[in-house]
């Protein structure tokens, strides 16, 4: 079932173009619509992406199906896509909508955080399991994040966004290289010591089941797709397939001219495959299924 937008907010920036809109259940959710410049399966991305973020315990807005009419498009003079010198209206149909994060209050929610706002951001750890996901899922952009607070909050909470570079982008490519898929400052990083500093999120990328990412992929509408199942059935066969590989990609990260994590105490590459093997575990020191 899809929500039904019924208030257009305003343009949001970035290559998708999306749009603020109000649906009909309340929440405010950034569109991307079919038509975007980037290219139509950026939508198929940015469910799968999500869906798997949060399954794996990242926090990813939540997402949902949403439906814009002609007659809202026709009432709406904003909802428009610019290419080059082009202008077109925005497509109806069913789009993808990402839950706005922070609230439209102005200052409740930013994308930039000077070096000591950073540093203080409450979940910064999260940003190693948003490593592993980046890497599983061959993000070919530079990991984004917003960053929000409650108001007479002091620190903010990061939430992870802009997943339609996931899985190659729009050629379902899988091109891996060692700076893509990361946040652009390495202050993130720092607190990075070992292998363990993965968990719980390598684990959980090893163990999910491919039943798990089918759930996911089953409910995107077929136009997002062009109703090509054969591609859509190869997608979830290649992400299911790169789970294992994982601790490779994020080792050619850390030997790479970032220099990432400068207080990393962990094993070389030649433990990666025992580890691999189930002898890291949750924090309860259990292995953990998804």
């Amino acid at each position: 079932m899809a929500v039904l937008a019924i208030q257009h907010i305003k343009r949001m920036r970035g290559g998708a173009q999306g749009h603020l809109m109000y649906a009909d259940d309340g929440v405010p959710y950034v569109v991307k619509f079919q038509n975007n410049p980037q290219d139509l399966r950026v939508l198929v991305n940015e469910w799968l992406a999500t869906h798997l973020a949060r399954i794996i315990g990242l926090p990813s807005p939540p997402c949902e199906v949403v439906e814009v009419t002609p007659w809202l498009i026709d009432h709406s003079k904003e909802l428009s896509i610019v290419v080059g010198e082009q202008v077109e209206s925005c497509a109806p149909g069913l789009h993808f909508g990402s839950q706005f994060i922070g609230g439209l209050m102005p200052g409740n929610s930013v994308d930039y955080l000077p070096e000591q706002q950073l540093a203080d951001v409450r979940n910064l750890k999260d940003f190693a399991g948003m490593l592993v996901f980046d890497k599983w899922t061959c993000n070919s952009n530079g990991r984004q994040a917003v960053f929000h607070r409650k108001q007479r909050e002091r620190k903010y909470t990061a939430t992870f966004i802009d997943h339609g570079f996931c899985f190659g982008a729009g050629e379902w490519e899988f091109h891996d290289a060692p700076l893509r898929g990361v946040f652009a400052r390495n202050l993130v990083y720092e607190g990075i010591r070992g292998w363990e500093n993965f968990e719980p999120w390598m684990t959980r990328v090893r163990e999910i089941a491919i039943d798990r990412i089918w759930q996911i992929a089953e409910r995107i509408p077929p136009e997002w797709y062009r109703a090509d199942a054969e591609a859509l059935e190869q997608l979830v066969e290649r992400v299911y397939a790169r789970r294992e590989r994982v601790p490779e990609w994020i080792s050619a990260f850390r030997e790479s001219s970032r220099e990432p994590f400068p207080n990393w105490k962990g094993v070389a590459m030649a433990g990666v495959s025992r580890m691999m093997g189930g002898e890291i575990t949750d924090d309860d020191g259990q292995g953990r299924g998804v």
